[in-house]
């Protein structure tokens, strides 16, 4: 078959698509009116989930389960800016790794707020200005972050869903490798290049700046310095790649949580995230602990915060397997409430 024909094949598949989408559209259309009387929230992530997991059943190739996520990421981003406007704030500026997940979950066709602090996150989300918010929560190498911790104690937001994202460095500046005598990033992002920097730029000085955003924008304006940041803001900015992948650990990765209001309903993969505060006796976290093991519940993640109200009192952060709606998560979170000071259910939601 010529060149010419197989050609007009794709045409005439692409005017069948094209129609399909529009379908689509207003189907989806619909469900957001639905939606809005009900005073359902639009932002559905179990469906979410049920979408991606009977596309991925259905896909025989040659398409890859990745560029099938990232076609319908943002054919259900348009479908969410149909059914209505949606504002979602992140921890900015824009073009960081927290702007990076944002787009990895909700696409390009809804709008975007970056926000300087994780505190104005939760403030505008809880204040009604933005619909979901979303923010990092730990990082594979550097571990928890302890600010996003800090906000659930006082904070009736909940986790909606969760973003799991490949941290990939790159060096970018608008001069060559040989050239640079200063490299700005932030401390995060030096400390889990810092091998590489040894090896390849061990006699320039290391700036470090707010954000990798910041450290994009300095290099721009800086013809003598090179920026550790993502290939966004390369993109963004108009800097060179000058190399990919510069992190020391390949498997460098963070987690993001999408907060709201609202909780979602069970799929066959879920997390449930909670906080508890226990009483300060022998052996009391361990007999919290055991309830978990009882029940044959799996946790993912334990960590403390301390109260800030008393000395030495603390908050216990747990992740765990299975949906707080389930009868055996149900009945394990019963108990441990009864041995708490305070229990509170951070969100359930499915995995990444």
């Amino acid at each position: 078959m010529r060149l010419s024909q197989l050609r007009r094949q794709i045409d005439q598949l692409d005017q069948k698509i094209l129609k399909s989408l529009n379908e689509r559209a207003n189907l989806s259309r619909r469900v957001g009116q639905i939606k809005n009387r009900q005073g359902a929230s639009i932002y559905v992530p179990d469906r979410e989930w049920a979408v991606y997991q009977r596309l991925f059943r259905l896909n025989q190739g040659p398409l890859k389960e990745e560029a099938v996520k990232a076609i319908y990421r943002e054919i259900m981003s348009g479908s969410l800016a149909l059914e209505k406007p949606i504002q979602i704030a992140y921890l900015g500026p824009s073009a960081t790794f927290t702007h990076q997940a944002a787009l990895e979950k909700f696409g390009s066709s809804v709008d975007y707020s970056g926000l300087d602090s994780i505190s104005s996150v939760f403030s505008e989300v809880e204040k009604g200005r933005c619909d979901y918010g979303v923010v990092p929560i730990e990082n594979s190498t550097e571990g928890v972050v302890n600010h996003t911790l800090d906000m659930f104690i006082h904070s009736d937001l909940r986790i909606c869903s969760e973003i799991l994202l490949e941290i990939t460095h790159c060096l970018m500046a608008a001069c060559s490798i040989n050239q640079a005598r200063r490299v700005y990033s932030n401390p995060q992002a030096i400390a889990q290049c810092r091998h590489w920097l040894e090896r390849h730029l061990s006699n320039v000085e290391l700036i470090e700046v707010s954000s990798t955003t910041k450290a994009a924008q300095m290099a721009k304006k800086d013809p003598k310095s090179a920026a550790i940041a993502s290939q966004l803001a390369a993109r963004q900015y108009g800097l060179k790649i000058l190399a990919k992948g510069i992190e020391d650990n390949t498997e460098n990765q963070t987690r993001f949580l999408v907060i709201g209001k609202t909780i979602a309903k069970p799929t066959q993969n879920d997390k449930t995230s909670i906080m508890c505060s226990i009483p300060d006796k022998v052996g009391a976290l361990e007999e919290t602990l055991r309830i978990f093991k009882d029940k044959r519940i799996n946790l993912t993640k334990i960590e403390s915060r301390p109260s800030k109200k008393k000395a030495w009192e603390y908050y216990f952060f747990i992740d765990l397997e299975g949906h707080c709606k389930t009868p055996k998560i149900k009945s394990a979170l019963a108990r441990v409430e009864r041995k708490s000071r305070f229990l509170k259910i951070l969100g359930s939601y499915p995995a990444a």
